[in-house]
């Protein structure tokens, strides 16, 4: 489980990003925001399903 907590942080880091590129694309080009928010969205479900393949491999090897 220890392990999991440290392979977490890789898809928290990389949320992080996808959404303060989301916001910094926003701010410079607000008439793109619907085709941004669904890339972001995509790439937001990406990354969490890494954590969730995560965790349910973390419970399976234990």
């Amino acid at each position: 489980m220890i392990g999991y907590g440290l392979a977490a942080i890789g898809p928290g880091v990389g949320i992080g990003l996808i959404f303060a590129a989301y916001i910094s694309g926003v701010a410079r080009q607000p008439e793109a925001q619907s085709r941004l928010q669904s890339i972001a969205i995509l790439g937001f479900a990406l990354a969490e399903a890494l954590a969730i393949i995560g965790i349910a491999l973390a419970f399976v090897l234990n």
